[in-house]
């Protein structure tokens, strides 16, 4: 959700408006889901149709966000209107056990790669020793 709010500055040698302060430029506004909430409740509790147009202009809002607000709440899609929980802050030893845990996991996946490639390589050798063996016999048994 967008808002875009303008600094205006009032020159004091003609009275014209300076466009140029860096304050002037528009700014991004974030709702939070308590606020959506809010505002949604107070726009149902409006009966006159110019307060709930004083709500939308006074929040930077069209009658859209409203709409897409309601639609989210109505059908039950409230996880994009709950507050979102913030995950717990991990402490450093955290952080390296939760690091020597993946390194273990692909340490453990490699080793399963290289015992199944030893097997087939044993497997491998074995059939080329029986071909060998067999060949040299063939060439016995050839006058």
């Amino acid at each position: 959700m967008t808002m875009i709010s303008a600094a205006l500055l009032a020159r004091a040698d003609d009275g014209g408006v300076g466009d140029d302060d860096p304050a002037a430029k528009p700014t991004r506004r974030r709702f939070s889901a308590e606020y959506k909430l809010a505002i949604l409740d107070e726009y149902e509790r409006l009966t006159d149709p110019g307060a709930k147009g004083a709500l939308l202009r006074r929040e930077g809002l069209y009658s859209s966000h409203i709409v897409e607000w309601r639609r989210a709440r109505d059908v039950g899609a409230l996880r994009e209107l709950a507050p979102k929980a913030r995950p717990a802050k991990r402490t450093p030893e955290q952080v390296d056990l939760d690091r020597a845990q993946r390194r273990i996991e692909r340490l453990e996946s490699d080793l399963a790669k290289h015992k199944l490639a030893l097997e087939i390589q044993g497997k491998a050798s074995e059939l080329l020793e029986r071909l060998l063996a067999e060949s040299n016999e063939d060439r016995r048994q050839q006058p």
